[in-house]
């Protein structure tokens, strides 16, 4: 019997997609070392979009209970375990719904001295270094939103090296660092587009737009920064950050 998608559920669609799946497991339903349905199968037995298997299929995989193999397809690697958390925090989750692919593109990346304040927002000395990344996010080629993010450079010296275009900061932070946030700080406020913003998001300067602030913590340990802005008429927010247990 096949466990169908609730579409009625305020849960997003891919959250729902990783259970069924981690069910499937957990019961030996799908026994480990077989390989698990298409992508593209797996769309059509559970009516969802392509973005939706692939975001519930990296989730299975970053928590090693999946694993692809080029050429061949992806298989189930190990038995799902009860107990433990997981805090659904990567970028597609807070900012855009399920069935919105975006694209990526890396502005600057360096290390730097903070300045104008920065070293109380990531809590640091002035003298420390911090990590600098500018991205723009763009769907359909339309350039939809900027993001700033902090770091602390001893948080993850060799962040810089990373895939920044493919990869979450904070799935960086988990996979190569052993950082595991456990609570994000968000404020959302209006604001007006500064005029290298506004060329960036091709709208006019001082169009009103969207300012989210964020304070990524692990512990008792600030981890990260994230300023990000969007025009009001470009799509919408889905800040969606939920604890999870797997």
């Amino acid at each position: 019997m096949i466990e169908l998608i609730a579409r009625e559920n305020h849960q997003k669609l891919y959250i729902q997609l990783y259970e069924i799946i981690k069910k499937k497991i957990e019961n030996n339903e799908w026994a480990v070392g077989s390989q698990i349905p298409t992508e593209l199968e797996l769309c059509k037995i559970f009516n969802v979009s392509r973005a939706t298997v692939r975001t519930a299929i990296l989730e299975l995989t970053r928590h090693g209970l999946l694993k692809r193999h080029q050429g061949k397809g992806t298989f189930i690697c190990k038995r799902a375990a009860s107990g433990g958390h997981l805090m659904i925090t990567s970028f597609r989750e807070t900012l855009f719904d399920d069935d919105v692919t975006f694209d990526t593109k890396v502005l600057a990346r360096t290390v730097m001295i903070p300045t104008d304040g920065l070293d109380m927002e990531i809590e640091i000395p002035q003298d420390k270094r911090i990590t600098y990344i500018k991205r723009l996010h763009s769907v359909n080629e339309e350039p939809v939103l900027l993001q700033e993010s902090y770091i602390p450079h001893y948080i993850c010296p060799l962040l810089l090296e990373e895939d920044l275009v493919n990869n979450s900061l904070l799935e960086i932070f988990e996979k190569n660092c052993g950082i595991k946030i456990s609570k994000v700080k968000t404020y959302i406020e209006p604001a007006s587009l500064k005029q290298d913003e506004s060329a960036l998001l091709k709208l006019s300067e001082g169009a009103s737009a969207i300012l989210l602030t964020q304070q990524f913590v692990s512990g008792d340990t600030q981890i990260m920064y994230t300023r990000s802005i969007k025009g009001t008429e470009k799509y919408k927010f889905s800040l969606d950050l939920e604890r999870k247990t797997v």
